[in-house]
């Protein structure tokens, strides 16, 4: 029997699958419901429906005599999994939503009716894509109404400022008397990177490749034993998620960028970290001007304004349908 799947079961879904890579889980983990509502931010319910979902595609499933759901893939077998299972409506409108942003077609607010019109999307729906950019960084729900984008890298010259401070800072770091090699720290690094190296590469997604690439360089910062430098590396990181998103991955690149970030790691392992920390200003400054190159191409080529008349449809069933129209009539009346 077919689980009533919504589109908030697909989306915390794809988030689930994001979370079990982050922790390079394997098949055979246990996932309980109350585990993953603290971990995703949700309630029960909605998880609750997310697992009935994911147990349909066989990637969740019962161990009997166990008692429980437990994955049934492993994270190196995901990134054909989430291919199959395709992008959720609202992570597609999430993504545009950063891209008309960089685009300009949204200035430093946005109202939950502005939205609504311009995504063809119910209040609810909305508020849901909202609140998953506040959660990562890039906006925030002002006091009085509406949502406020935060300053964020937004094209070349903000892009090549980041990467030189990264360059200055992230090598040096390894240098420090008190970076401390952590071999468990490496070791789940290690994971997630030859996981995308030995074929993950092929089909991993923007926001899959972002959390990898973010995750490599925060915990390399997170062994200098100095809390400030973590902290920088970590809001960089937060400040070009953005770009992450509009750019077209470039595959063959995630794939020289996986096999750079395992020789670092190779270096630290083996406890010579002056030969790692040239390596990684290499690996940031060839980063650097392929990133920078590339932006510049897009801004040259992408229009930075674009007019508001034509709505980005979305394929919601009937009734939700329904109900969207009439929230959009309610909302243009109280304008």
């Amino acid at each position: 029997m077919k689980s009533q799947s919504n589109s908030l079961h697909v989306t915390l879904a794809h988030r689930l699958l994001d979370y079990v890579r982050a922790g390079h889980l394997q098949a055979g983990h246990h996932l309980t419901e109350q585990s993953l509502a603290q971990a995703l931010g949700a309630s029960r319910s909605p998880i609750r429906g997310a697992l009935a979902y994911l147990a349909e595609k066989g990637i969740v499933g019962a161990q009997p005599p166990r008692r429980g759901l437990f994955l049934l893939k492993g994270v190196d077998q995901l990134g054909v999994i989430e291919e199959e299972l395709g992008t959720s409506q609202d992570d597609q409108i999430y993504l545009q939503l950063a891209r008309d942003k960089l685009s300009g077609i949204w200035g430093d607010t946005l109202s939950e009716n502005d939205a609504m019109r311009r995504y063809s999307l119910t209040r609810e729906r909305v508020r849901r894509v909202l609140a998953r950019a506040a959660n990562e960084g890039w906006m925030e729900q002002r006091a009085s109404k509406g949502w406020s984008f935060l300053p964020m890298i937004d094209g070349p010259q903000a892009c090549e400022e980041s990467y030189t401070l990264r360059q200055m800072l992230e090598p040096a770091a390894m240098l420090l008397p008190d970076f401390a090699i952590d071999s468990t720290v490496l070791r789940r690094v290690r994971l997630q990177q030859q996981a995308l190296a030995d074929g993950g590469w092929r089909h991993a997604g923007h926001a899959e490749m972002y959390q990898a690439n973010a995750t490599f360089h925060e915990a390399l910062a997170s062994l200098s034993g100095n809390r400030f430098i973590a902290q920088t590396v970590t809001r960089q990181n937060q400040l070009r998620r953005l770009l992450e998103y509009q750019e077209t991955l470039d595959r063959e690149r995630i794939r020289r960028q996986c096999l750079e970030h395992l020789a670092i790691l190779d270096l630290l392992e083996k406890g010579e970290r002056a030969q790692a920390s040239a390596l990684l200003a290499r690996h940031l400054g060839n980063a650097s001007e392929e990133k920078v190159q590339q932006l510049q191409r897009q801004q040259q080529s992408t229009p930075r304004f674009k007019p508001l008349s034509e709505p980005i449809v979305s394929h919601a069933d009937p009734m939700e349908e329904t109900a969207q129209f009439s929230l959009m009539a309610q909302a243009k009346n109280q304008e």
